[in-house]
């Protein structure tokens, strides 16, 4: 048994308290707000205990690991103070929304001997591992394109939802930071390191909002494998999210994440299965229509707003239990940190950006995203 709590009592959170309900070696036992009010109502629902201390919280109920669902860039302190308190750390996707938070938080986990693990729940979803198995066994052949294309739709009711939605400081950017993680996380998790990177961004239809709702990029892979990126909160209702991979002996293989308006936690439940959407393996172009039925199946019979965060979890504690690197690692989190960083960069400074890239502590416009 692994004794658990959650820090930050926003609506993802409720998802995470669920999973570590669930969890048969997660003894989830307390709950930190920054709000004390906020902190009691959560814990009053879930049966655990109140705190507005971090460090307190830790110690005083011996707390294995916590979760963190604070807003982006309120990611950095809280999880620095659970480490330095004696924690494990997962956080919710992205890890941070600048490199030197990131590596902050990557050097205090390393500093004081504590695993640190971001969230990326889709990673469990079978048709994106038999992607990663077929790319794995050679059935491609090296990859040699990758491309992620997200279609999505934010309406303002979104944004209005939380104060911080939309706004450079508080949510830390837009599509980039808050929508397309997931799949930017795939797209590397497949793909490998990154050489280069071209890369532009826009708001082309909220003008109620700071932040981009729309961003594309050209990337060459440290292997020399192509890639490309299109993500946008622009296409109403929301029309998909999809990760593809095609080999060098003519090969292709993909996934279709996300279908229709894509879920927002608190507010919409999954509408669509994931799927495999491309697969011209040799051999295995029939098999395409029995994982479809299968895996749809499947996807309907649970709840998967919970079921695959309880997977990750799953992993988190599985990690801390042989002492190894859970599947996503804090590392792992800073390299999608690091691609969006370097579009917001590229678009600053009208170039390429080669990796891999350093935090800019000598200038104040978070990457390119505000302007001094």
């Amino acid at each position: 048994m692994f004794k658990t709590g959650i820090i930050g009592c926003g609506k993802v959170a409720h998802l995470h308290a669920k999973a570590l309900q669930n969890l048969p070696k997660s003894d989830f036992t307390a709950v930190w707000s920054r709000t004390p009010s906020t902190a009691k109502k959560f814990s009053v629902q879930y049966g655990v205990k109140p705190y507005s201390d971090i460090s307190s919280m830790i110690k005083e109920e011996a707390l294995d690991f916590v979760i963190i669902c604070t807003p982006h860039p309120f990611h950095k302190d809280p999880t620095n103070q659970a480490l330095e308190a004696g924690a494990h750390v997962l956080v919710e996707k992205p890890l941070a929304s600048s490199l030197e938070d990131c590596d902050s938080m990557i050097d205090t986990a390393e500093k004081f001997n504590r695993t640190l693990g971001v969230i990326s729940q889709r990673r469990w979803y079978a048709p994106v591992v038999r992607v990663k198995e077929a790319i794995d066994q050679g059935k491609i052949g090296i990859p040699v394109l990758g491309t992620v294309n997200m279609l999505g739709w934010r309406d303002e009711d979104y944004y209005n939802a939380d104060p911080w939605r939309g706004t450079w400081i508080e949510e830390g950017g837009g599509v980039l930071v808050n929508q397309a993680p997931h799949q930017l996380d795939i797209l590397l998790w497949y793909m490998g390191e990154i050489d280069e990177l071209f890369g532009m961004w826009g708001n082309l239809n909220h003008p109620y909002i700071e932040v981009e709702d729309t961003a594309l990029a050209v990337i060459r892979f440290t292997n020399g494998a192509l890639g490309n990126i299109i993500v946008s909160n622009s296409e109403k209702p929301g029309i998909y999210g999809k990760v593809h991979v095609h080999g060098k002996n003519g090969a292709s293989v993909g996934v279709q994440t996300d279908g229709g308006a894509m879920f927002v936690a608190g507010m919409s439940s999954v509408l669509e299965p994931p799927v495999n959407d491309l697969w011209s393996i040799p051999g295995e172009e029939k098999l395409l229509q029995k994982w479809i039925k299968d895996d749809s199946e499947f996807f309907n019979s649970i709840d998967p707003t919970v079921y695959y965060m309880e997977r990750q979890i799953e992993d988190f504690l599985r990690a801390l239990d042989e002492v190894c690197e859970p599947l996503v690692s804090g590392l792992d989190g800073r390299k999608t940190v690091e691609l969006f960083t370097a579009i917001y960069r590229s678009q600053r400074d009208n170039k390429v950006i080669k990796f891999p890239l350093n935090p800019e502590r000598d200038r104040n416009d978070f990457d390119g995203r505000v302007k001094i």
